[in-house]
């Protein structure tokens, strides 16, 4: 399974030899953000699905900085944020105003579609950010505990699928070794 993520990820010296990072190369260079093994790859799916759901621009950022603090691979946690994009992000939104509203016990407020796209970039942002306010707490707690339950299912899902991937691998090689 290492192989194959590998090929997607980047190459330690090419990072290392990045002269943006290299006043960065204490923090960003730890081995550990870079190295692929069970833990660091559970780890970072989980910080990049809880952290995916972040508004706006800042998913990866805070999925950098999750990977920086819990010493969990990084390439991984970034990659791992695009699972919200313009297609998946309304619903996920949705199913995270239901979730709050729910575990609220507040079926008064309804849930508004989200603003169109108006004629610039600035005035559909401050709409939208208006339409995330007047939403308030259900969309707020439904999206932490949306954000917890898909890192904790990233996590264990990567963990089953490593521990699947070790079992076939052994029971391949201990058959090409009769």
């Amino acid at each position: 399974m290492r192989r194959k993520l590998r090929k997607f990820l980047p190459n330690h010296d090419a990072v290392r030899g990045n002269r943006w990072l290299a006043p960065f190369e204490n923090t960003l260079l730890h081995p550990r953000l870079w190295h692929l093994n069970r833990h660091s790859a559970a780890g970072g799916v989980a910080a990049g699905l809880f952290c995916g759901l972040i508004p706006g621009p800042f998913q990866m950022f805070g999925a950098a900085i999750c990977a920086v603090v819990f010493r969990v691979n990084l390439p991984l946690a970034l990659l791992t944020t695009f699972y919200t994009n313009p297609f998946t992000i309304i619903p996920l939104y949705i199913a995270a105003f239901e979730l709050g509203q729910w575990v609220m016990g507040d079926s008064s407020s309804r849930f508004v579609a989200p603003p169109e796209y108006v004629d610039s970039l600035f005035t559909w942002m401050h709409a939208l950010a208006d339409w995330t306010v007047a939403l308030g707490h259900p969309l707020v707690l439904g999206l932490l505990l949306l954000a917890v339950i898909l890192a904790c299912a990233g996590y264990l899902g990567m963990r089953l699928a490593w521990r699947a991937y070790l079992i076939r691998a052994w029971h391949h090689r201990a058959r090409r070794g009769r």
